[in-house]
């Protein structure tokens, strides 16, 4: 712990109030609160672009033991909006750390509170579902604060992904490879990428909102469908240019809101979750092979089950083995396929990867 002298506060919508001490940042800030159950990873968690308006509970009592290190990111920049924790930590032990939590965040302006109940918060949440807060370690106000947070949009009809999105594109792996693939980014992490180029894909990766016809000239054989944050059925950009993309019959691979965005285009409708699934411990089982992974997962929308199951030309390929959630479809009669879940799992198990090399194999049989 930091031990600070500076006193911080978190308000909930309901009206909840939590007293701790700063970490990071002295400010304020507001978003969607929300938790995540691993233990370890926090600095990937907290780069991941789904995570943008979101204010993070870390479950486990230590956050911040191992310092951080400049290439564990999956993104350039800090991504949540603020930060709970139990016990976050100056001090670390890792030799090979570049610096502490607590300058990290301070470096990136993200204010943080620590010495509360994580627990109890975390017990509210799955109770009563998410909801927005607001934490500062400028003001003990409540008053100005309920004020503040009144004015915080919700996330539900927030659309996020163009405002994470890169601006320009860029491109990655080998110029020669017979494998290229599009990357529509609404908010994708480092590491799904790099699962792709080690898989010997040259990608090319497009910021949101860049027409079909822009990226077509890139010439791709494959398409991918990023992960991101907010509500992806405001995204018609989106929704309308993954149709597009469908029409070509050329393999389609879609993660997380990407996912969401492929239901969407094949008329099934998503929904806001009650409190989101986000950690690294979540069991799927695929009903194509029968196995069952366990899952990195960060994501507070779903598709509607009941619709998927009532559309002829959608095929449920994976499901939650938890509360029975659609965590992956495939579109029949195209090379279209997708997961709720994160199978680059930076942080969590290696055991969805799989996915990567049948897109990869999706993409190579039509090829010959």
């Amino acid at each position: 712990m930091l031990n600070s002298p500076i006193p911080a506060v978190l308000l909930l919508a309901d009206g909840t109030v939590a007293h701790g001490q700063a970490f990071g940042a002295i400010g304020t800030t507001t978003g969607e609160i929300c938790f995540n159950t691993g233990m370890t990873g926090y600095q990937e968690v907290f780069t991941d672009p789904s995570y943008f308006g979101q204010i993070l509970i870390m479950n486990s009592a230590h956050i911040g033991n191992y310092g951080v290190r400049d290439v564990d990111v999956e993104s350039d920049s800090v991504k949540i909006s603020g930060l709970i924790g139990r016990n976050l930590e100056d001090g670390y032990s890792r030799k090979l750390a570049n610096g502490s939590l607590n300058e990290y965040l301070k470096k990136h302006n993200i204010v943080s509170i620590e010495g509360v109940d994580t627990r109890a918060l975390v017990s509210q949440i799955r109770t009563k579902g998410a909801m927005n807060c607001i934490i500062s370690s400028e003001t003990t106000d409540i008053e100005l604060l309920k004020k503040q947070l009144a004015d915080v949009p919700n996330m539900d009809g927030l659309e996020l992904a163009s405002k994470v999105s890169t601006t320009t594109a860029y491109e990655l792996g080998d110029k020669n490879a017979s494998v290229r693939i599009a990357v529509m980014d609404y908010g994708v992490k480092k590491n799904i990428l790099q699962c792709m180029v080690d898989r010997g894909a040259y990608v090319k990766v497009f910021p949101a909102k860049t027409s079909l016809e822009e990226v077509n000239q890139f010439q791709p054989n494959g398409y991918f469908i990023s992960n991101g944050p907010g509500d992806p059925a405001p995204m018609d950009y989106a929704i309308n240019t993954v149709k597009e993309i469908l029409k070509a019959d050329k393999p389609v691979f879609g993660i997380c809101l990407g996912h969401q965005l492929l239901a969407l285009a094949n008329g099934i409708p998503t929904f806001k979750m009650h409190h989101g699934h986000r950690g690294f411990n979540h069991p799927v089982k695929n009903l194509i092979s029968g196995r069952s992974e366990i899952t990195t997962q960060n994501h507070g929308f779903g598709v509607d089950p009941e619709a998927v199951r009532k559309a002829e030309h959608i095929e449920i390929t994976h499901l939650n083995l938890n509360d029975q959630s659609i965590e992956g479809i495939r579109v029949k009669g195209k090379p279209a396929f997708s997961v709720q879940y994160h199978p680059e799992a930076t942080p969590g198990p290696h055991d969805s990867r799989y996915l990567f090399d049948e897109f990869i194999s999706m993409i190579k049989e039509q090829l010959n």
